[in-house]
């Protein structure tokens, strides 16, 4: 069995989560985000994350907007919807009780 590849299928099960979270503060783009996830020690490339918001634009979980940047090309700027704001509340709810249930489960003798 390949422990990376079930590692790797971990993470991109939480991903959405933790881009929602990222964003529920504050706008951000995308090189922020990405940052965000990495200094947690979530280890994600920028040809995961693309797609990713993409499609929670799509599904209607976010917006954008474009700035310019004084430092180079213009950043896309996301933010959440109300819908998402209520996603990401029941994605937190999900994730808690989730998350009891499998420390009740790993941590038993």
């Amino acid at each position: 069995m390949n422990i990376e590849n079930t590692k790797a299928q971990m993470r991109k099960g939480v991903l959405e989560f933790c881009i929602l979270s990222v964003i529920k503060e504050k706008e951000a783009y995308t090189s922020e985000i990405l940052h965000t996830l990495k200094s947690a020690k979530l280890l994600v490339v920028e040809g995961t994350v693309y797609p990713l918001l993409t499609r929670l634009k799509n599904d209607g979980l976010l917006n954008y907007r474009w700035e310019e940047s004084t430092s180079g090309p213009p950043r896309k700027y996301y933010e959440l919807t109300t819908l998402g704001k209520t996603f990401l509340t029941e994605l937190n709810s999900t994730w808690t009780e989730l998350s009891d249930a499998v420390n009740i489960i790993t941590n038993q003798k």
